[in-house]
């Protein structure tokens, strides 16, 4: 198949080429859907080579697992899974190797934590650097949930998705993500009055 029918080729031809051994067609893909993949990964790392990392990883399994690939849902959806599973694999396994992070604060954060219990007033708070030292600590709190709750307070939180897109993207049922997204805004907060409780 010459190269400009490959980049006409409609998805599930690509698939059916890509599943007999073309490379060309699985190129063609990772080109169409490289964009997504990289936002995906992007929601879990701030780091761009653990992006790209996550990025190659997921097209990797995806390659290895088109024969299952059945064509019942989009197929933006089903690599749309794999690379949401791929990253949690890879936060898991960060998690295993690292020591507990909340449990060490910076000067830094403690005094950002004083100054909430101060009621502090808001025009000091909208400073750029008290503005990074409150994100850094929040980092801190979301990495202690397990990375599940990650995902779901920063999908639903942080990238605004609905829990409908939540819910293909991961998928779990829209039952399951509301219940996850609960239980993970109720984990923040008692790791936030805990931090509080220390720093009194």
């Amino acid at each position: 198949m010459l190269a400009i029918e490959i980049e006409q080729a409609a998805e599930q031809e690509l698939v059916s080429l890509a599943r007999g051994g073309s490379e060309p067609a699985f190129e063609e893909i990772v080109r169409r859907h490289s964009p997504r993949v990289f936002q995906i990964a992007s929601r879990f790392f701030r780091q761009r080579e653990l992006v790209e990392e996550a990025a190659q990883e997921a097209f990797l399994k995806a390659y290895t697992e088109l024969s299952s690939y059945e064509g019942r849902g989009s197929f933006a959806g089903w690599l749309g899974r794999i690379a949401t599973n791929v990253c949690l694999n890879l936060l898991r396994s960060q998690r295993r190797r690292r020591e507990a992070v909340v449990a060490d604060l910076t000067d830094d954060e403690g005094e950002w934590l004083d100054q909430q219990m101060a009621a502090a007033s808001a025009a000091r708070h909208r400073s750029i650097e008290r503005g990074r030292v409150a994100t850094d600590l929040a980092e801190k709190i979301l990495r202690e949930l397990s990375v599940e709750d990650q995902l779901v307070l920063m999908s639903l939180d942080g990238d605004d998705l609905s829990v409908k897109e939540v819910a293909e993207l991961t998928g779990w049922s829209e039952a399951n993500v509301k219940t996850r997204a609960s239980r993970a805004r109720r984990r923040m907060r008692d790791a936030v009055e805990a931090l509080l409780k220390r720093h009194r």
